[in-house]
């Protein structure tokens, strides 16, 4: 592809490193940009440099946050006896769009994937067990919202083992989702009927 600027090649070649943006998406957004006002490109490049300077991971459940506890952990209208495990942090915001769920969450940050050295160690699996061994944490149910791939079940598979001893329902949430799917591309329907007939987990 031919530029007529170099400052246009630049700026479309970083636009680009964007996940889903190829260089003509890229070079509309960057001719866009250029068409409008200073102050535009000046409040999203402020906006960005902000939240990438700014933003915080919960403590606790490790969804993103502007304090260094999330807006959901220090609700009181939050049902605390429950936790929901999810893999990434848009998990959290596709099930928060459905409505149906209000307990609260812990995010994995991925899943047990020996073939991508991605083992529990390297997962926030360690800091899920300590909220569970809380005295005062009440935690009476786990959900287990992870894909319906391989790696998710032996995440789930691992998860479960983990609680048994601790006296904690474990349940995952039924297999409306495909096989293979991600929580993130589901509908909000298939995703709620999935939270609300959730079934108890097995590890055996």
């Amino acid at each position: 592809m031919n530029f007529p600027s170099k400052l246009i090649e630049d700026a479309v070649n970083e636009i680009s490193r964007l996940p889903g943006i190829g260089k003509k998406t890229a070079l509309r957004l960057a001719l866009h940009l250029l068409k409008q006002k200073e102050s535009v490109s000046e409040s999203l490049s402020q906006a960005i440099l902000k939240m990438r300077t700014e933003v915080k991971y919960c403590a606790v459940c490790h969804n993103i946050s502007d304090a260094e506890i999330c807006g959901i952990c220090a609700s009181n209208k939050r049902d605390r006896s429950i936790i929901c495990v999810v893999e990434e942090i848009p998990d959290v915001l596709a099930i928060e769009n459905t409505a149906q769920y209000n307990g609260l969450y812990h995010v994995l940050g991925g899943v047990i994937s020996p073939m991508h050295g991605v083992g529990p160690d390297e997962l926030k699996i360690a800091s899920l067990m300590k909220r569970i061994e809380e005295a005062d944490a009440g935690v009476k149910e786990v959900i287990l919202a992870l894909p319906a791939t391989m790696e998710g079940d032996t995440t789930s598979f691992y998860v479960t083992r983990l609680l048994s001893a601790r006296g904690v329902k474990v349940s995952t949430i039924a297999r409306g989702i495909p096989i293979g799917g991600e929580l993130e591309y589901t509908d909000e329907v298939t995703l709620g009927r999935s939270i609300l007939t959730r079934v108890n987990y097995s590890a055996e």
